[in-house]
């Protein structure tokens, strides 16, 4: 199982931020993704353009029926080589 913690990198060196890992002696596997400023996420202005543009195309009821679309996106399908 995998876990997400915050930590800030320092050289080669982790400060964990809030809560933290239980590690082992042996040392633990990590998979580090290193955010840039205004890289990967979206800044508080273009967030809320975002959020007009789509209120502006009459919300998120304007993409349909959430339901209708999981109705069909699960219906059960044929197997290959086998009759329905």
């Amino acid at each position: 199982m995998s876990r997400t913690y915050k930590a800030i990198l320092h050289g080669s060196t982790l400060e964990w931020v809030g809560e933290k890992p239980v590690l082992t002696a042996e040392g633990q596997e990590v998979q580090v993704t290193v955010w840039e400023s205004g890289v990967g996420r979206p800044s508080k202005a273009q967030a809320v353009q975002a959020l007009r543009d789509l209120a502006a195309r009459g919300g998120i009821s304007s993409f349909g029926d959430a339901l209708e679309w999981q109705r069909e996106t699960r219906r059960d399908r044929a197997l290959p080589g086998r009759e329905e």
